[in-house]
């Protein structure tokens, strides 16, 4: 794990941190109340509630909010890989499947567990000094823990080539 992982770890858990995080970075997973319930260096959870900010007019959560809920779940353990990171890695989304099972009629919670794999493409991305790319999952479930949606993000990670000056 990336030896600064700990530092967004404490900074993700710190309700009041977070909240400024997305205030400030993320304004609509702020916006649409998205929440944090765990976080280690291989799964994180994220949960995104039902109301009127998040559902849509056939009473269900809108399929945007319920996409930032998997998307933070993965993109928390792949920022704990790249952050502060000597070479500095880049990280970007490039692209997204999703398949939905059932009506997100209430909270519905994300998670991944694939911080191991997320850990090991970073990895090689340093070493190797060439973007790489990596499929994690998210499984959304609802309170009885049914499957309400699967979603798969594929992640790239390029080492940031400096610029002389």
């Amino acid at each position: 794990m990336n030896p600064l992982a700990n530092a967004v770890i404490k900074m993700m858990k710190h309700p009041v941190k977070f909240r400024m995080f997305l205030f400030s970075k993320l304004p609509a997973a702020w916006f649409s109340g998205l929440k944090l319930r765990e976080l280690d260096g291989q799964h994180c959870v994220v949960s995104v509630p039902f109301s009127w900010y998040s559902k849509n007019p056939f009473r269900s959560t809108y399929f945007a909010c319920l996409a930032m809920a998997a998307e933070m779940s993965t993109g928390a353990l792949a920022m704990m890989q790249v952050y502060k990171r000597r070479p500095p890695v880049s990280m970007l989304v490039t692209r997204m499947e999703a398949n939905y099972f059932k009506k997100a009629e209430g909270q519905s919670f994300f998670s991944c567990v694939d911080g191991q794999l997320l850990h090991d493409t970073v990895e090689n991305a340093v070493a190797s000094g060439e973007g790489h790319t990596i499929q994690v999952k998210s499984v959304g479930t609802n309170s009885k823990n049914e499957k309400i949606a699967e979603f798969i993000f594929t992640w790239s990670f390029k080492v940031k080539k400096s610029i002389a000056k």
